[in-house]
């Protein structure tokens, strides 16, 4: 079967890094040298799927945000102090969430429901800080929540499905 054909007018090339955690898209957003690959690294460590680093291609199909790396840099992670390396990657996943990575004094305590727009499409998204040793758990954590269909950052509504 032949792949659709999406005019380059439909396509979105973002300055971000793709993974996939367990099956979720993340798009991972920030400056240069703010972490992304660091990030998607240790989250590939921990099973997450490389999609793209540093380029990610985003389009609309369906409904969704299809996030596909360029070919001339598909399966390379820029690792600082080792280089570009080659890593298996998977060729699309569908974003479920947008994360801009931020300095640690941005990161809400206790954040509010959040979204941004790609391809006209909107997405949950979070800041978080990249190089704290807990974000990618927190994004795994993140990534369970909306598979269970939760709002990140509606604590109203995850406090009132509490027993009494």
């Amino acid at each position: 079967m032949r792949a659709a054909f999406h005019p380059v007018s439909d396509m979105h090339l973002n300055h971000a890094t793709c993974v996939a955690v367990a099956g979720k898209g993340v798009l991972l957003r920030g400056f240069s040298g703010a972490g992304k690959s660091d990030l998607a690294l240790r989250l590939i460590d921990g099973g997450a799927e490389l999609v793209a680093d540093d380029q990610v291609v985003c389009h609309a199909e369906g409904g969704a945000v299809i996030a596909t790396a360029p070919p001339a840099i598909a399966g390379l992670l820029e690792v600082r102090g080792l280089g570009v390396m080659h890593l298996e990657f998977l060729g699309r996943v569908e974003i479920a969430l947008v994360v801009d990575l931020v300095a640690p004094e941005r990161v809400a305590r206790m954040p509010v429901a959040a979204v941004c727009e790609i391809a006209g499409i909107e997405l949950p998204l979070l800041e978080l800080a990249p190089f704290e040793a807990s974000t990618p758990a927190k994004l795994r954590l993140a990534c369970q929540a909306l598979a269970r269909g939760e709002i990140l950052g509606d604590d109203m509504a995850l406090l009132s499905q509490q027993p009494a």
